[in-house]
């Protein structure tokens, strides 16, 4: 049972994660559907320190023994990549 509650953390620890890296890229949407263009401080400020949030979270789950370091390596690369198309698709319009 104890391995049940093990892989049971583990999994809730990667559903928050990536839950928090779905709630920055919705913030980014929106932030460049209304609000600021990426070339915009403000913009860059608001992405930064999610993002650096959303490490820091990843690296204490990491700590914790939670979450693997490559599996929080790979929800990270994969924010950026989803972050890296939409500032493309937005400086095309």
């Amino acid at each position: 049972m104890t391995s049940e509650i093990v892989i049971n953390h583990r999994e809730k620890a990667y559903a928050l994660l990536k839950a928090d890296a779905d709630k920055i890229l919705k913030l980014i949407k929106v932030q460049m559907d209304n609000l600021t263009m990426p070339q915009c401080p403000l913009y860059e400020e608001v992405l930064d320190t999610q993002m650096f949030g959303l490490s820091r979270e990843i690296d204490f789950a990491v700590r914790l023994g939670l979450v693997e370091e490559s599996d929080g390596k790979e929800l990270l690369d994969k924010l950026e990549r989803e972050l890296s198309a939409l500032h493309e698709s937005s400086v095309r319009r």
